[in-house]
Protein backbone atom coordinates (compact mmCIF):
# COMPACT_ATOMS: atom_id res chain seq x y z
CA UNK A 1 0.00 0.00 0.00
CA UNK A 2 1.46 3.75 -1.17
CA UNK A 3 2.36 5.61 1.44
CA UNK A 4 0.42 9.19 0.91
CA UNK A 5 3.32 11.68 0.74
CA UNK A 6 3.20 14.43 2.90
CA UNK A 7 4.52 18.36 3.22
CA UNK A 8 6.54 18.92 5.69
CA UNK A 9 8.42 21.95 6.96
CA UNK A 10 11.57 21.93 9.02
CA UNK A 11 12.71 25.49 10.82
CA UNK A 12 15.62 27.09 9.80
CA UNK A 13 16.43 28.84 12.87
CA UNK A 14 17.03 25.82 14.77
CA UNK A 15 19.58 24.47 11.90
CA UNK A 16 21.43 27.29 12.77
CA UNK A 17 21.52 27.24 16.44
CA UNK A 18 24.99 27.38 17.81
CA UNK A 19 23.57 25.21 20.66
CA UNK A 20 22.56 22.39 18.31
CA UNK A 21 25.15 19.52 18.41
CA UNK A 22 27.15 19.21 14.88
CA UNK A 23 25.98 15.31 14.74
CA UNK A 24 22.26 16.02 15.75
CA UNK A 25 22.51 18.62 12.56
CA UNK A 26 23.91 15.82 10.49
CA UNK A 27 21.50 13.27 11.65
CA UNK A 28 18.84 15.78 10.79
CA UNK A 29 19.75 16.55 7.55
CA UNK A 30 20.47 12.75 6.74
CA UNK A 31 16.53 12.57 7.76
CA UNK A 32 16.14 15.45 5.30
CA UNK A 33 17.43 14.12 2.36
CA UNK A 34 15.76 10.61 2.78
CA UNK A 35 12.30 11.53 3.35
CA UNK A 36 12.69 13.77 -0.05
CA UNK A 37 13.97 10.76 -1.57
CA UNK A 38 10.80 9.17 -0.55
CA UNK A 39 8.47 11.46 -2.63
CA UNK A 40 7.86 13.90 0.29
CA UNK A 41 8.15 17.73 0.20
CA UNK A 42 10.45 18.69 3.32
CA UNK A 43 10.71 22.94 2.73
CA UNK A 44 12.97 25.11 4.95
CA UNK A 45 10.75 27.40 6.71
CA UNK A 46 11.39 30.37 9.42
CA UNK A 47 10.21 31.30 12.97
CA UNK A 48 10.97 33.99 14.04
CA UNK A 49 10.06 33.66 17.64
CA UNK A 50 12.45 30.43 18.09
CA UNK A 51 14.76 32.30 20.62
CA UNK A 52 12.16 33.67 22.98
CA UNK A 53 10.16 30.08 23.44
CA UNK A 54 11.46 29.78 26.60
CA UNK A 55 11.76 32.82 28.30
CA UNK A 56 8.32 33.59 27.59
CA UNK A 57 7.76 29.72 29.23
CA UNK A 58 9.58 30.76 32.25
CA UNK A 59 7.59 33.96 32.11
CA UNK A 60 4.00 32.79 32.12
CA UNK A 61 4.38 29.21 34.00
CA UNK A 62 6.02 30.95 36.99
CA UNK A 63 3.07 33.34 36.76
CA UNK A 64 0.35 30.61 36.84
CA UNK A 65 2.35 28.76 39.35
CA UNK A 66 2.66 31.87 41.90
CA UNK A 67 -1.13 32.32 41.09
CA UNK A 68 -2.42 28.41 41.10
CA UNK A 69 -0.21 27.46 44.62
CA UNK A 70 -1.11 30.66 46.30
CA UNK A 71 -4.44 28.92 47.62
CA UNK A 72 -1.63 25.96 49.10
CA UNK A 73 -2.22 28.02 52.61
CA UNK A 74 -2.32 25.14 54.69
CA UNK A 75 -5.81 25.62 55.90
CA UNK A 76 -7.89 24.91 53.31
CA UNK A 77 -5.59 22.99 50.74
CA UNK A 78 -2.07 21.32 50.52
CA UNK A 79 0.17 20.13 52.94
CA UNK A 80 -0.32 20.67 56.63
CA UNK A 81 2.72 21.34 58.63
CA UNK A 82 2.55 19.05 61.95
CA UNK A 83 5.05 21.93 63.48
CA UNK A 84 2.82 24.85 63.46
CA UNK A 85 1.35 26.69 66.66
CA UNK A 86 -0.68 29.18 65.43
CA UNK A 87 -2.50 30.66 61.78
CA UNK A 88 0.54 32.45 60.89
CA UNK A 89 2.98 29.59 61.74
CA UNK A 90 0.56 26.96 59.82
CA UNK A 91 1.38 29.42 56.95
CA UNK A 92 4.53 29.70 56.54
CA UNK A 93 5.42 26.02 57.45
CA UNK A 94 3.28 24.39 55.32
CA UNK A 95 4.74 26.07 52.57
CA UNK A 96 8.17 26.13 54.07
CA UNK A 97 8.10 22.16 54.08
CA UNK A 98 5.53 21.53 51.53
CA UNK A 99 7.52 23.12 49.00
CA UNK A 100 10.85 22.34 47.35
CA UNK A 101 13.44 24.44 46.39
CA UNK A 102 12.50 24.48 42.82
CA UNK A 103 8.94 25.43 43.70
CA UNK A 104 9.69 28.01 46.09
CA UNK A 105 12.09 29.44 43.28
CA UNK A 106 8.94 29.80 40.54
CA UNK A 107 6.41 31.02 43.11
CA UNK A 108 9.21 34.10 43.59
CA UNK A 109 9.93 34.76 40.51
CA UNK A 110 6.19 34.54 39.55
CA UNK A 111 5.19 36.86 42.49
CA UNK A 112 7.88 38.97 40.83
CA UNK A 113 6.51 38.87 37.19
CA UNK A 114 2.87 39.54 38.47
CA UNK A 115 3.56 42.22 40.79
CA UNK A 116 2.28 46.13 39.83
CA UNK A 117 5.74 47.38 39.05
CA UNK A 118 6.77 44.31 36.69
CA UNK A 119 3.40 42.79 35.11
CA UNK A 120 3.85 44.89 31.64
CA UNK A 121 7.02 44.61 31.48
CA UNK A 122 7.30 40.79 31.61
CA UNK A 123 3.86 39.01 31.92
CA UNK A 124 1.95 41.41 29.41
CA UNK A 125 4.63 40.86 26.83
CA UNK A 126 5.38 37.42 27.25
CA UNK A 127 1.60 36.32 26.53
CA UNK A 128 1.86 38.90 23.65
CA UNK A 129 5.00 36.71 22.50
CA UNK A 130 2.86 33.52 23.50
CA UNK A 131 0.35 34.66 21.13
CA UNK A 132 2.86 35.89 18.43
CA UNK A 133 3.97 31.76 18.58
CA UNK A 134 1.02 30.57 18.51
CA UNK A 135 0.13 32.33 15.09
CA UNK A 136 2.83 31.55 13.78
CA UNK A 137 2.76 27.83 14.52
CA UNK A 138 -1.05 27.74 13.13
CA UNK A 139 -0.29 29.14 9.60
CA UNK A 140 2.32 26.48 9.47
CA UNK A 141 0.19 23.84 10.40
CA UNK A 142 -2.23 24.85 7.57
CA UNK A 143 0.55 25.17 5.07
CA UNK A 144 2.26 21.62 5.86
CA UNK A 145 1.34 18.30 7.51
CA UNK A 146 3.62 18.78 10.52
CA UNK A 147 6.86 20.71 11.09
CA UNK A 148 10.27 18.50 11.60
CA UNK A 149 12.64 19.13 14.18
CA UNK A 150 14.98 17.31 16.72
CA UNK A 151 13.73 16.83 20.04
CA UNK A 152 16.54 17.90 21.71
CA UNK A 153 20.28 20.12 20.64
CA UNK A 154 22.36 17.32 21.68
CA UNK A 155 23.02 13.90 22.19
CA UNK A 156 22.52 11.65 25.60
CA UNK A 157 25.33 12.06 28.25
CA UNK A 158 27.29 9.25 29.23
CA UNK A 159 26.27 7.38 32.79
CA UNK A 160 28.40 6.53 35.17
Amino acid sequence: MPTEKKKIAYLKEYLESPGLDAEIKEKFLDLISELKAQGHTVEEQTFSYLDVIVPSYYVLTTAEASSNLARFDGVHFGYRSPHAKDLESTYKLSRTEGFGEEVKRRIMLGTFVLSSGYYDAYYTKAQRVRRLIQDRTTALLKDYDFILMPTTPTTAFDIG
